[in-house]
């Protein structure tokens, strides 16, 4: 298939700039990958699809306030965006300015916080912090809003631009998918018995990077970090062999489960994974997925095309954008299973 095959016209009024006033008030569009029947539902619905049987993985990593704003030393003013913690004092960074900071380099940034350059790895720098890398990011950090939000970030992104469950620090963008779901919710699907795991994946800004190539088989595809334990491992074996469902929450879920079964089956393990999902993959580990709706010719359209049928899943965007569903992370949801 090609990137244009992944292409739909998204009025721009349908992408949300703002959460709504409570994570569970998005709707919930059901899609049955098999018959390519749609329906329309509340997230709040989303428990009463789910069977005694069922596993829920979702992905728990934590939004770092990731981008930071400065100058060079010749006044030039600069954006930085953190990709990836190296270590305490070191990262590897997006930095848009009007001529590239070389090596050897000194960025101001605000509070009186700096940062050297001391190297490029392609199209990220490499910055070394005197102080703690987390301690910036907590005095100066905003969060790192997606670019198809317009707006500046404000103090209800810390809240609303995390899932209630996030643990692990070093993501630069929510798995949003996870952002429908409030204490509330979470007690209730306690109260249903119905069993939760976790796994973590790092999700980078390479997810809103676009494919630049017309054939897919030459897009290389952006790193992440996943982990994923031997408690996950060991609670979808026990759910398949109940006959239960693996249910992602989340393309991010998906990438982290799907890249620990590499070799056929499910096993614990981590590190980067640069798997790129596309129709005609076949899935080893997740029979259903929770997910938001996704930009025209992404990676992760083609992820959801891959796990469900093609024509069923650019059917279905055609409905939500007829129904005036809301997209992108502060947008509805999706169900896709059998």
């Amino acid at each position: 298939m090609k990137k244009s095959d992944f292409n739909y016209h998204l009025p721009k009024n349908l992408i949300a700039q703002k959460p709504l006033a409570n994570r569970r008030d998005s709707r919930l569009l059901c899609l049955n990958k098999i018959t390519g029947v749609c329906q329309d539902n509340q997230f709040t619905q989303f428990i009463d699809l789910l069977n005694p049987n069922d596993l829920l993985v979702f992905n728990n990593t934590k939004v770092i306030p990731a981008r930071l704003y400065g100058q060079k030393e010749t006044g030039g003013k600069i954006e930085i965006l953190i990709e990836r913690i190296e270590d305490t004092h070191h990262a590897l960074a997006h930095i848009k300015a009007s001529k590239s900071p070389k090596s050897g380099a000194i960025l101001q940034l605000d509070n009186d916080f700096r940062c050297e350059v001391i190297g490029r790895e392609e199209d990220l720098f490499r910055l070394s912090f005197k102080v703690p890398l987390m301690d910036v990011l907590e005095a100066i950090g905003h969060i790192p809003l997606p670019p198809y939000i317009t707006r500046e970030d404000d103090a209800e992104d810390l809240q609303r631009y995390q899932t209630v469950f996030a643990q692990k620090q070093g993501a630069v963008a929510a798995p949003t998918a996870g952002l429908h779901f409030d204490e509330e919710i979470m007690q209730k699907i306690q109260q249903k018995n119905i069993a939760t795991t976790f796994v973590t994946l790092h999700v980078g800004s390479g997810t809103f990077q676009p494919v630049r190539v017309e054939n897919l088989d030459d897009h290389r595809m952006h790193k992440e970090y996943f982990n994923v334990d031997a408690e996950t491992v060991t609670a979808v074996e026990k759910t398949r062999a109940q006959g239960g469902r693996v249910i992602a929450i989340g393309t991010t879920a998906v990438r982290a489960l799907e890249s620990a079964s590499q070799s056929g089956l499910l096993t614990a393990g981590f590190g980067d994974t640069q798997l790129f999902i596309t129709p005609g993959y076949h899935f080893k580990s997740v029979d259903a997925l929770l997910t938001n709706f996704h930009l025209p010719e992404s990676t992760l359209l083609m992820l959801v095309s891959a796990f469900a049928n093609y024509e069923s899943v650019m059917k279905a965007y055609q409905h939500a954008i007829e129904q005036q569903y809301r997209f992108f992370s502060y947008g509805d949801a999706m169900f896709l299973s059998a």
